[in-house]
């Protein structure tokens, strides 16, 4: 009787995966908003500044690939409740940081304990959700990364004016360990293992997995860096990385530079494009499984998908390098930033589709191509203002980069055709 209560209890869980996903999010991007407190204070250049945010995409990068093994290997329960309680400490050091390599050094390993991140939060799905359900729960999860800068914006800002940029990096870090705490206690990695579940939900989760256990075939590291559709959804996710980097970490500098507002204007005004982008993930992560459902095709549900929504996105992207009016850009960045984070649900979809049983180790590769963007968006976006003095030509390059995604999925992205050559060939 008490169980039947807990028959959705798959859902609590992902409710944990958006919460922490939420709070991951403003953790790192939170620095984008002390940019004038610190040119102030420490009186970094832009390109200085630019080198501080891409110290996070080293460290990311560092563990990204191993912290995906090690979530496979130890399990989400254990590897995302340590991660979290570290880099939420390292945010919380962020607050005694005194100069440009403290930044640098603090930064670096924030990236670092944020590696398994997503590696987690794709096995966690993987193991809890039956595949009809699982674009679904992705944008769940996922629709946390626009709605931490819905949140987060105006929260930081207003944090930074009225107790000051070290006073902020201290309140914001209890968040992430306090979740890293409940999560140990009330998350199983396999749903059988946990007291909350319910035979009937149970029931449904195991029958899914059996079917796809069905057609599992073998996955080693050989398959995971030569499969043409993971290297093709690589390559797109490294350039939703470029945008999403850019945008976390530049955007209020923007509107601070070249509309002229204040910190707490711009802390408004990023939700508008921001809420966008988390109502095109969401209907995103719908879509995609409605289009599953209607056709049982992968290359339609996951694929096409992808290359229409960041063709949209390098289309907006576009335009905005053209367009100087406060209401424009709004307009522009928010088409941008909706159909650039539509398709996301379906990268983690296309590692659990592909790589099964090591979903974990598969998206370990692809946050490692984002955070290689999280290396190169930063620093390269610091350069060029430095080098022109505007935004016009990082925009150019953001739409650059995510039109050659476009071509490299609708040429190598074929998600249907490999898996099932790979079953054939075991």
């Amino acid at each position: 009787m008490q169980k039947s209560k807990f028959s959705h209890y798959r859902w609590f869980v992902t409710s944990l995966v958006f919460f922490i996903t939420l709070v991951n999010f403003i953790d790192r991007s939170a620095i984008s908003f002390v940019i004038e407190p610190l040119k102030q204070e420490f009186h970094f250049s832009d390109t200085q500044f630019g080198l501080i945010l891409s110290a996070f995409g080293i460290g990311y990068v560092l563990l990204t690939a191993f912290g995906g093994w090690l979530v496979d290997l130890w399990g989400s329960r254990t590897v995302w409740a340590i991660a979290a309680v570290a880099w939420s400490v390292c945010v919380g050091l962020l607050g005694f940081a005194t100069g440009f390599w403290s930044f640098i050094w603090l930064r670096l390993m924030l990236g670092f304990t944020e590696g398994p991140h997503f590696p987690a939060l794709t096995r966690t799905v993987g193991n809890w959700l039956p595949p009809a359900e699982q674009a679904r729960a992705l944008s769940l999860g996922l629709v946390a990364i626009p709605i931490s800068a819905v949140i987060g914006a105006p929260l930081t800002s207003y944090l930074v004016i009225d107790f000051g940029w070290r006073t902020m990096f201290f309140v914001i870090s209890g968040l992430g360990i306090l979740w890293g705490i409940v999560w140990y206690f009330v998350f199983h990695d396999k749903p059988e293992e946990s007291p909350h579940v319910s035979k009937e939900e149970l029931e449904v989760i195991r029958t899914a997995r059996v079917k796809k256990a069905k057609n599992d075939a073998p996955v080693d590291w050989k398959f995971i860096l030569t499969h043409p559709t993971l290297i093709a959804n690589n390559f797109a996710y490294f350039a939703f990385g470029y945008m999403l980097f850019f945008a976390t970490l530049w955007l209020p500098g923007y509107f601070l530079s070249q509309h002229g507002l204040n910190l707490k204007s711009v802390g408004w005004y990023l939700t508008i494009p921001w809420l966008c982008a988390a109502i095109f993930m969401k209907a995103g992560g719908f879509f995609s499984d409605w289009l599953y459902k209607k056709t049982g095709s992968l290359r339609y549900s996951r694929s096409h998908f992808i290359w229409a929504s960041q063709l949209l996105a390098a289309v907006s992207f576009l335009a905005l390098s053209y367009t100087h009016s406060l209401g424009m850009s709004i307009f522009f960045l928010s088409l941008g930033l909706g159909f650039g984070f539509m398709p996301q649900p379906a990268f983690f979809n296309t590692n659990i589709d592909v790589a099964k049983e090591r979903a974990g180790s598969a998206q370990g590769i692809t946050s490692s191509c984002l955070s290689l963007a999280g290396i190169l968006a930063p620093m390269l976006t610091g350069w060029m203002i430095d080098l022109t003095k505007n935004f016009q030509g990082t925009f150019l390059l953001l739409a650059g980069i995510t039109g050659l995604a476009v071509i490299v999925v609708v040429l190598f992205h074929h998600p249907d055709r490999e898996y099932s050559h790979s079953v054939s060939a075991s």
